[in-house]
């Protein structure tokens, strides 16, 4: 998928702000903003942009504590990998979740209120299915945190 420096200017500006008019938009990258409209279409429609959301600040909404955990399944039948992504999915403290080459299964990032709090998804966690062993890493504060993806410059 060949994306032109036009595309290229698009996705930087709707990655810094997702809000920006399609007036504004089109008169930074040169375009009408007819042509702005079409471009931000077709890169919705070929997946290149794969959302719009808000990102919310997880402390201010009483989600403060980060968690890392690593997954161990009993085994790596693709039917367990199966059954385990599909349960993983349901947990809605789970924020991001990995499948991993290496030592373990699986990376989780699973946000929590506190300690207890993760005491609670812990024990959720140790009970999907194929779950063999769980290693927790509490993130003591935030040192970089991005949102935006380097663009490779055509």
């Amino acid at each position: 998928m060949k994306l032109d420096k036009i595309d290229h200017a698009i996705l930087e500006f709707l990655q810094k702000n997702g809000k920006i008019s399609n007036v504004e938009l089109a008169a930074i990258v040169g375009l009408s903003e007819s042509a702005c409209l079409r471009r931000v279409k077709n890169l919705d429609d070929r997946g290149v942009i794969t959302h719009y959301a808000a990102h919310l600040s997880a402390a201010a909404v009483g989600l403060p504590g980060t968690v890392f955990v690593r997954v161990s399944l009993e085994n790596q039948q693709e039917e367990k990998l199966h059954q385990f992504e599909a349960a993983v999915k349901d947990v809605r403290e789970v924020m991001e979740c990995y499948l991993m080459s290496g030592d373990v299964d699986y990376m989780i990032r699973v946000v929590v209120k506190d300690t207890s709090d993760y005491e609670r998804i812990h024990n959720i966690l140790t009970r999907l299915p194929g779950v063999d062993r769980v290693h927790s890493s509490f993130a003591l504060r935030s040192v970089l945190k991005r949102t935006r993806l380097p663009l490779i410059k055509p």
